[in-house]
């Protein structure tokens, strides 16, 4: 028997969007809809020490050296996306063990759109207006329109440069900056070339869209939130690391900027007991910027085709180790 585990799938959504009956006889599927954190690897190593196929989807949770080599019967690793960071893919190359991933959608709308949903739903108070209608009450807040103010935008590349098309198309001023950014590159991304310092000091809201690397982490810090306007709303729907998370709590709690708006956060799923649950000035949804049905069903059923592909013998799609594959020669930051 081959036994394969499904990992943090938290809306049991594999099964639902891929047809998991092309894998052959023998094949038995575990799915696991909560989560266990990366200092918990003990219980992981309990969960998962009896699967010879593991589908981590996407980062969610982490497979360094020290879990892998406790999970002896462990061959493949089927993992969601295109890249998967939080595999150790030197580790998984000399354990014997094959990483492969999956399709994505070029276009990343899935995210752009979320992007412009928290923009939109934070201007208007949207959740706020929901929670006290349901509640019996009539009215919350008088909403902002977004028309005419500075959308700032860090990181033009491929979720960025929609995200700041959509800007313009409302009217909003929009300009750019990141590590990278040149003025012909804002430019070409439809937006005004600004510095470090004119982003976070003019825009009305600043999004960000850059990839998490270790050149990248905790990029945005309490000095660039302190530039912040008063009313300045930080959208972050990229990756949580890259903010100063204890700066961004500090600024909420003292009210000296306006709110954020978070899709990603420091550790995935959000404990139960942190700041961000109890902060009013906050409009949070739970890393779901990918998440929809169009994305989940590539991943889903390519994750099928390279299981099928790897117990027939034949290469899998996506073959992500070993690590020769990665090209070094990128930027170390990189804007998504």
């Amino acid at each position: 028997m081959t036994r394969i585990a499904i990992l943090d799938d938290y809306l049991d959504s594999a099964r639902r969007l891929a047809d998991w009956s092309k894998l052959p006889p023998g094949c038995d599927i575990t799915v696991f809809r909560t989560h266990l954190y990366e200092h918990q690897e003990d219980a992981l190593v309990e969960r998962l020490r009896d699967f010879d196929i593991i589908c981590p989807m996407r980062e969610r949770t982490p497979f360094p050296r020290s879990l892998m080599q406790r999970l002896p019967k462990l061959k493949l690793l089927a993992t969601t996306s295109k890249r998967n960071h939080a595999i150790d893919l030197d580790a998984a190359g000399e354990l014997g063990i094959t990483v492969c991933g999956t399709g994505l959608p070029d276009t990343g709308d899935g995210t752009a759109e979320l992007t412009w949903a928290l923009i939109l739903g934070f201007a208007r108070q949207i959740a706020g207006e929901d929670r006290v209608i349901k509640e019996g009450g009539w009215q919350y807040a008088v909403g902002r329109t977004v028309k005419g103010l500075t959308l700032g935008v860090v990181g033009l590349g491929r979720l960025g440069k929609p995200v700041a098309r959509i800007g313009a198309a409302f009217g909003m001023r929009v300009i750019a900056w990141s590590p990278n950014m040149t003025p012909e590159r804002a430019k070409d991304g439809g937006a005004e070339y600004a510095t470090r310092e004119q982003l976070f000091g003019e825009a009305d809201f600043i999004t960000i869209h850059m990839t998490l690397s270790d050149r990248s982490r905790g990029l945005i810090g309490a000095g660039d939130i302190g530039r912040m306007k008063r009313d300045a709303v930080l959208v972050n729907t990229s990756r949580g690391p890259l903010v100063q998370e204890s700066a961004l709590i500090a600024a909420l709690e003292q009210g000296r900027i306006g709110g954020a708006a978070l899709d990603t956060f420091d550790v995935e799923p959000l404990p139960a007991d942190h700041p961000f649950r109890r902060l009013p000035n906050l409009l949070l949804t739970g890393h779901v910027g990918y998440q929809t049905q169009k994305t989940y069903k590539i991943f889903f059923e390519d994750t099928v085709d390279n299981i099928v592909k790897f117990l027939a013998g034949m290469p899998t799609g996506f073959r992500l180790n070993p690590a020769a594959a990665r090209d070094d020669s990128k930027p170390l930051f990189l804007d998504t």
